[in-house]
């Protein structure tokens, strides 16, 4: 796993609703991710879930009590408070809400969240009802006003019987929306498409050609924006891989289709990166039926598809274009003959007939190319890191 809060100290405050459950997963996670986590409850979340269980899964004694004389000598609620990267509320009551909104400070929880200057986020779960009530809603457009995230709950089967919106967040979305809070916010305004997975062209209604991509790298790239705080819509052909959070996503099947949507998302956009590996070519003709097999050799007919970037570099303007190039061999200098033709700002190249960089794995090594002939070299890690170096590499070549 990636280890994006790799030195980081966040802190998780749990306010009391069965939804403490989920907490012992967010823990989990955010250790995993490389996060020194510590955890502060109160008095009613203890209720839900034993501090021995959170203590355990962070490593770190979990603090509950304001005016602890062994907890204050060994955290301190300013210590904690100053210590934390980010902090995380989850679940949040309506009631811990009302005393983040209004600034009070009667228990370590809220006392800790007055005092710190790290980005706090906020994560309500409750019963709908109490979720849609006007107060609530007004105090959690304070809390946005304050620049404090608030990470929407889910809809679905509650607790309490009801069904509606007030689910706490899977413990995903809250790690991913942790990470975009420590994330540099570099393409913050920007509109991003990005492209990924394969096509298919039918033969006929059972068949098709196609390719061995599965999207990893393209959907690496679109958590990556993300998490850089783009607004990104995602292109996706034809793949299982999950919808990444944040993230806007249209699924296409054909390479036609492919062009259209970008079509459609092009005008808006302001960074392009066609991680997808579009078909060249289909198949002439598309049978009505099923083709019975026959004796003999059977021939198919292919006509090349429309070349994508090629009909957007005469309209590119201001965009800024990100090009993939998954080869075979000469892989550099097909990149580069690729980079010039299109009229691309930058293009990825990889060797995807290595067994580690190819499609269908989770880690990549590529060269970045520019315009002015530079190569930036990215060694094997995984897709998700090789994503960020890649933003890395647009955000330096357009400050230049």
């Amino acid at each position: 796993m990636t280890q994006r809060l790799e030195g980081k100290a966040v802190v998780v405050g749990l306010s009391g609703g069965i939804a403490c459950y989920k907490a012992a997963e967010l823990v989990r996670l955010l250790v995993r991710g490389g996060a020194s986590v510590h955890v502060m409850m109160t008095a009613a979340a203890r209720e839900f879930l034993t501090p021995l269980t959170l203590q355990t899964l962070s490593g770190h004694p979990v603090a509950t009590h304001t005016f602890d004389l062994t907890q204050e000598s060994q955290i301190g609620h300013i210590q904690l408070a100053d210590r934390a990267d980010a902090i995380i509320v989850a679940p949040a009551t309506a009631n811990v809400i009302g005393k983040i909104a209004n600034g009070i400070a009667d228990d370590l929880l809220t006392t800790v969240v007055l005092a710190t200057r790290a980005p706090l986020l906020v994560a309500p779960s409750m019963n709908v009802n109490m979720y849609e009530n006007p107060v609530v809603q007004e105090n959690l457009e304070r809390l946005r006003a304050r620049h404090i995230r608030v990470v929407e709950p889910g809809e679905g089967f509650l607790a309490c019987g009801w069904e509606g919106k007030g689910r706490l967040a899977e413990p995903d979305v809250l790690v991913a929306e942790v990470e975009r809070a420590l994330s540099p916010q570099d393409l913050r305004g920007e509109r991003v498409v990005v492209t990924a997975g394969p096509n298919r062209e039918p033969i006929d209604p059972v068949r098709f050609i196609s390719n061995r991509s599965t999207g990893k790298m393209g959907f690496a790239v679109a958590a990556a924006a993300w998490r850089r705080g783009a607004d990104v819509a995602l292109i996706a052909g034809p793949t299982s891989l999950p919808t990444p959070h944040g993230v806007r996503r249209r699924d296409v099947t054909t390479a036609e289709e492919m062009r259209q949507a970008v079509e459609a998302e092009f005008e808006a956009c302001t960074l392009l990166f066609m991680a997808a590996a579009v078909a060249d070519y289909r198949p002439s003709q598309v049978a009505p039926q099923k083709l019975k097999k026959k004796p003999g050799p059977m021939q198919l007919d292919l006509t090349r598809t429309v070349d994508i970037l090629g009909t957007l570099a005469p309209r590119k303007g201001a965009r800024f274009i990100v090009g993939f190039a998954a080869e075979t061999d000469n892989v550099l200098a097909n990149a580069e003959r690729k980079l010039a033709e299109k009229h691309l700002d930058l293009m990825v190249a990889n060797d995807v007939a290595a067994a580690d960089t190819g499609f269908a794995v989770d880690t990549n090594a590529v060269t970045i190319i520019d315009r002015s002939g530079h190569h930036a070299t990215v060694p094997l890690m995984s897709k998700d890191d090789v994503a960020d170096r890649i933003i890395d590499r647009v955000v330096a070549v357009r400050l230049r």
